[in-house]
């Protein structure tokens, strides 16, 4: 999943509302084995030497972690890491401009066209990707309580029961959590599972995709002519922040 302002997220992971915080969220790639990701054994104990080893590191965990007895820890890695993904803030999109600034050569007239596509009922995309961060409710200073949307996808997918993994209801089989819509065009491949490669492919599926059984009645199958939806993926190529994105802002 993008990190593009990861900071606002009331939660994380594709599918458990309990995953709260990114220091919570990132031991789970450093310590499961369901699937292997970093196959960290010992609770980090060769990544916490491997950065002993080294003078530099040592310098600046203690630097970053001043009185305390063993500086370089897996807890101050797991601190540091998540410190950093923090500062991953993107506002700055051609959309942003429009919308904040004020600025209306900002977008240009196919994005515009897109954008009241994207919050059409029609279409329905706001319905889903709603907020500043395009995802649902999020977190900030003075309001850290939010409950992360999760949303049926539509997607067959048996072997992978989404958020009812860990909620065990029925009624959230196939939800996942939604994810954000900035710097959407840089994050193929698309979906939880990365099945499409492009963003048509997406609204392929989400006009085709009815509503039946138990599954969400947000989804249900609708229209786009092809000059639509080369309108609506010029709105969503409308929230790419370039300034973000640049190596020379590193």
């Amino acid at each position: 999943m993008s990190l593009t302002n990861v900071a606002y997220n009331a939660a994380f992971t594709w599918g458990d509302t309990r995953v709260k915080s990114l220091e919570a969220q990132m031991r789970q790639p450093l310590f499961n084995q369901h699937p292997v990701e970093m196959g960290l054994r010992g609770g980090g104990a060769a990544a916490v030497a491997a950065l002993e080893d080294s003078a530099d590191y040592r310098e600046r965990f203690t630097a970053a972690f001043p009185g305390e007895p063993a500086p370089v820890s897996m807890s101050h890695i797991i601190a540091a890491i998540a410190a950093f993904e923090r500062t991953l803030i993107s506002g700055r999109s051609p959309f942003d401009r429009y919308v904040f600034d004020d600025e209306r050569a900002a977008l240009s007239e196919s994005a515009k066209r897109g954008m009241a596509l994207f919050y059409s009922p029609r279409a329905g995309c706001a319905r889903c990707h709603s907020g500043i961060n395009f995802a649902g409710p999020i977190v900030y200073e003075g309001h850290t309580h939010a409950a992360a949307s999760f949303a049926d996808t539509g997607l067959d997918t048996p072997a992978d029961r989404g958020l009812m993994q860990a909620s065990q209801r029925a009624a959230d089989a196939g939800k996942f959590r939604v994810p954000t819509l900035r710097n959407v065009t840089l994050t193929a491949p698309y979906m939880h599972d990365g099945r499409f490669a492009t963003l048509d492919a997406v609204l392929e599926h989400y006009m085709r995709r009815g509503h039946s059984g138990p599954r969400s009645s947000r989804l249900r199958p609708f229209h786009l002519s092809e000059p639509e939806r080369a309108d609506l993926i010029a709105f969503l190529g409308a929230l790419t922040d370039p300034a973000f994105v640049d190596p020379r802002g590193l």
